[in-house]
């Protein structure tokens, strides 16, 4: 098969179309004829050499896929050959076929077409696990995402409006903000030029922060949090070191918390995976959750899918076809 080897840390010229050999489905997995892959921050940093995959991930990038299941392997008894799938992945998506635990993967909902479903697994489990099952989020509650323009911030627009809560979002330019009110945001916040955390309190203060940032926004995002808040970082755009103003936390009785999903054990993956699907994927199905594409890319051009998301202005999630 093909896959997007890594030459060296660096730029997006080291990633490379190579023939690399075939995986195999191991006890409990099932190996994917891959359709497509998507692009996640978290490719970038390892195309770097800044995150390296887990001890036994595949060494090819890629967090996510969609395809249809080709082989099955010993003590799977759920799946079969010829189901269409997406699967969450610790690595190995940019790839013509994978193997994956099959506690990581899922049907793909509804009328969702097989491609687009590639830009479902990573977001839905981020959302869903940080969102509301770490953070609860309730209804009539306001929740506040930074980057509410990306992959995983359209995503969170979305599910938290389907579950009958309030969304504020931050972004960087009008133009996407509006393409976010249009998904359901109700507070739309340009970063460049305004206070999230005025505007945000305006609105009575978050409940919950989903925040990318980091360090940059820690201090701010206490602030904007109203009595009972939850902060949950998954990111360091921002970066990782900043002091924290524990008298805030304590007057308002907030938390924070810093989760991450790749490097979890397989188990507590699987356990996600399932409350997704029971509780995220009818909603999917009902259409009242669906997929953002920005664009569809040759997976054998993923080094013009890495230029585009480091460049910015990109609406959801940028698609890698794997057969094109």
């Amino acid at each position: 098969m093909h896959a997007i080897t890594i030459s060296e840390p660096g730029g997006p010229e080291v990633l490379q179309w190579t023939e690399v050999p075939d995986p195999a489905a191991g006890p409990g997995e099932v190996l994917i004829d891959v359709a497509a892959s998507a692009v996640n921050r978290a490719d970038l940093l390892q195309r770097q050499g800044l995150y390296p995959p887990p001890p036994g991930a595949s060494e090819y990038p890629g967090l996510e896929c969609s395809g249809t299941i080709i082989e099955v392997g010993e003590g799977v008894e759920d799946w079969q050959e010829g189901d269409e799938v997406c699967a969450l992945l610790a690595g190995g998506g940019y790839a013509e076929k994978v193997a994956v635990p099959a506690g990581q993967l899922l049907p793909v909902p509804g009328e969702v077409e097989l491609i687009a479903a590639a830009g479902l697994p990573e977001v839905a489990c981020t959302v869903w696990s940080n969102v509301v099952i770490a953070a609860d989020l309730a209804e009539d509650e306001l929740l506040l995402v930074h980057g509410g323009a990306g992959g995983v911030g359209t995503h969170a627009i979305q599910v938290a409006k389907a579950l009958g809560a309030r969304v504020a979002v931050t972004a960087g330019d009008d133009d996407r903000l509006e393409r976010c009110r249009q998904l359901g945001a109700d507070v739309t916040i340009n970063y460049r030029t305004e206070d999230f955390v005025e505007r945000v309190k305006e609105h009575g203060g978050a409940d919950v922060i989903l925040d990318v940032m980091g360090a940059k926004y820690l201090e701010r995002n206490v602030n904007a949090l109203t009595t009972g808040g939850r902060l949950v970082v998954i990111g360091m755009q921002g970066g990782r070191k900043a002091e924290l103003d524990i008298a805030k936390l304590l007057v308002k009785r907030a938390s924070v918390m810093a989760t991450s999903l790749r490097a979890r054990p397989v188990e507590e993956k699987a356990a996600i995976v399932a409350d997704v699907r029971a509780r995220l994927w009818p909603l999917v199905e009902q259409g009242s959750v669906a997929p953002v594409v920005d664009e569809v890319i040759p997976m054998s051009n993923a080094a013009e899918a890495h230029r585009a998301l480091d460049a910015g202005g990109i609406f959801g999630k940028i698609l890698l076809a794997a057969h094109s």
